[in-house]
Parts: C-alpha cells; sequence; structure tokens
C-alpha cells in the first residue's frame, strides 16, 4: 500500500513537473550594443513591454544593451549559434557575412531624405535584401532607423581637403573604407564598444556615427569638431535565429511579429527626436563645436563621395543602386 501511494506521489510530481516545464515562458535574448536612451535601445525595450504583454507571459525578453553579452564583432556569430535568439546590428555587418548587398545603405549620399529611405526599406527592396540572409539561418524582421550621420574629429572639417590624413573610425564595411578613402583620411575599423577609449587615447581622429551614439557614448567629451552632414545612413535590422523563430507555436510567432510592429513605429519615432535633443545637447556642453554645411559645402561633399557607388557596384550590385536611384526619383529627388 505504502509503495503503491509513493508511486502515486512520484508521478504526480513528474506529471506538475512535466506541466511547470510546459508553461515556463519561451526566453528570447535580445543583445544589442548601444545604450538603453537610444532609438535602438528604447526599441528594444518596447518590444520587450509589447511581446512579454501580448503573448501573456509565455515570451519573456531578456534585454542586454551596451555589449554587456557580446561586443558588435561577435554577436551575429552568437545568434546563429542560437546563444542568443534576437539581435539588431547595424545593417552594414551584413557584407562581412556575405550579403554584400546590405552595403547599399552605406553608400554616402544615398538616401536624400527619410521619405526615400522608408520607400527602400518598406517595400520590395527590403524584403529580398532580408531574403538573402535566410541561407545564413537568420530571419529579418524589421529595419529600425537611427538617422543621419554626422562627422567628429579634432579639426574642422568643412571640405573634403579637410580630411586628408586623418585616422577615422568606421565599422567593418568595404564601402565605408571606400568613403575615407574617397575623402583623403584613413580608415580605422574598430567595435563600438573600443571607440570612445581609441578617441581619448588618440588611437583615431575622429569618426562617423548619428548626433544619439555621438552623445550617449560620450564622444564629444574627446572630440573637439562635430560637423552635421548627412552624408550617410545608420540603420538596424531586427534579426533572428532562424531555428529558433521557425521552432516557435505559430501563434507566439504571430504575437511577436504585432509586438515587433509596435516597437518599429515607435523606435523610428524617437529616432529624429533623439538625434535632434542629442545634437542641443552637444551644443549646450560647450566641449565641441558644431558646425552644419551650407548646400554649397555639401555639394562639395557628394561630388567627391559620387565616385565610391560606382566603385561598389560590382560588389554591391549596379541594379540595386539602380533601383535606390528610382525610389529617389519617384519622389523627385535626381
Amino acid at each position: 500500500m505504502q509503495k503503491t501511494r509513493l508511486t502515486l506521489i512520484a508521478l504526480t510530481a513528474l506529471a506538475l513537473s512535466g506541466s511547470a516545464m510546459a508553461q515556463a515562458p519561451i526566453v528570447i535574448k535580445f543583445s544589442h550594443v548601444v545604450a538603453n536612451d537610444t532609438p535602438k535601445g528604447k526599441g528594444a525595450d518596447r518590444f520587450k513591454e509589447l511581446a512579454e504583454k501580448l503573448t501573456n507571459g509565455r515570451v519573456k525578453v531578456e534585454v542586454y544593451p551596451n555589449s554587456t553579452l557580446y561586443k558588435d564583432k561577435e554577436e551575429m556569430e552568437a545568434l546563429q549559434l542560437g546563444a542568443v535568439q534576437m539581435l539588431a546590428p547595424s545593417v552594414s555587418k551584413f557584407g562581412p557575412l556575405g550579403a554584400k548587398e546590405f552595403e547599399v545603405f552605406d553608400l554616402p549620399y544615398i538616401f536624400p531624405s527619410k521619405a526615400v529611405l522608408y520607400r527602400v526599406t518598406e517595400g520590395q527592396i527590403g524584403k529580398d535584401l532580408f531574403k538573402k540572409l535566410e541561407p545564413k539561418g537568420i530571419t529579418g524582421l524589421a529595419y529600425w532607423d537611427n538617422g543621419f550621420k554626422v562627422m567628429t574629429a579634432n579639426k574642422p572639417m568643412h571640405t573634403p581637403a579637410d580630411f586628408k590624413g586623418l585616422k577615422l573610425r568606421i565599422q567593418s564595411s568595404k564601402v565605408l573604407d571606400a568613403q575615407m578613402r574617397a575623402l583623403g583620411a584613413n580608415p580605422q575599423m574598430l567595435a563600438f564598444s573600443e571607440v570612445y577609449q581609441a578617441m581619448q587615447t588618440g588611437v583615431v581622429d575622429g569618426g562617423e556615427n548619428t548626433p544619439s551614439n555621438v552623445y550617449t557614448q560620450k564622444m564629444h567629451e574627446v572630440q573637439k569638431h562635430l560637423t552635421v552632414s548627412d552624408h550617410g545612413y545608420i540603420g538596424y535590422a531586427v534579426i533572428v535565429n532562424k531555428k529558433f523563430w521557425d521552432g516557435l507555436p505559430p501563434d507566439i510567432r504571430a504575437q511577436l511579429e504585432e509586438a515587433m510592429r509596435g516597437a518599429t513605429k515607435y523606435a523610428n519615432s524617437v529616432s529624429q527626436l533623439d538625434n535632434d535633443a542629442a545634437l542641443e545637447a552637444i551644443k549646450k556642453s560647450g566641449k565641441t563645436t558644431v558646425y552644419t554645411l551650407n548646400e554649397k559645402e555639401k555639394a562639395e561633399w557628394r561630388k567627391a563621395l559620387q565616385p565610391v557607388h560606382k566603385e561598389m557596384a560590382g560588389r554591391i550590385g549596379k541594379d540595386l543602386i539602380d533601383a535606390v536611384y528610382k525610389e529617389s526619383a519617384a519622389l523627385g529627388y535626381k
């Protein structure tokens, strides 16, 4: 009798344990390399909030900002291995992975306005680019905006001639390498987390980024000059491990897609506001002189950088570059 009772207790405990396991939340580790109070950081936090709410707690999103889990050189491999489930890397990161077409986003002055950008990311071009990631075990979910770039250095940069000999930090991108060389600068590839110290110690003279990244990483404290050039774009692609994503219950996946749509709308809406506020804060700090290119100077920059489009056509694809030009023309840009 006692033995039967013990067996029943053991079976009940096992059943309860199995039930608890079945109800344990699905964990999504979302790693990124920037601060919480940036467009990407805010977008990640909003996704966590919406995902947990819409799934009624069946999904738990753990956000790891500021390279606390992986640096930007390491995170892609971590995603492919399943060590993390979700990232929001700069689109520049896909070139070294073999999806060179994504480097179209790095071409200087390729997007004359946000309207053109959104026609690309939200249209067929954006969808086709995400398909390039699937053979690499990656599913693309959304494009998040971070805005147009500024240049920073310890000397004024008003004309292309001002760049001669400067050591400027870039992300890992053949296009950005060509861009800096076209200006006469020496490109230095560094992980995002290493940039502040490199600027502080003089390993690099400057770099390019969005105002929100410059301000939140305190780069303006170790850079005397900032030029508002809008010469390039930084955007992110929210991606997920394909095997993990495909293995989710369909209802959960649908709820997470809804959460991502909400987070994307929010992240893109705060991007310009954050960059404008960051630029004002940089000006008020008194540590960096902020200069905005006039139309004549911007035309000089464009002329100096236009050859990069032709130089990179073989790598990125002439048809893709022409397709982006077509989206610009549709909105009246030449």
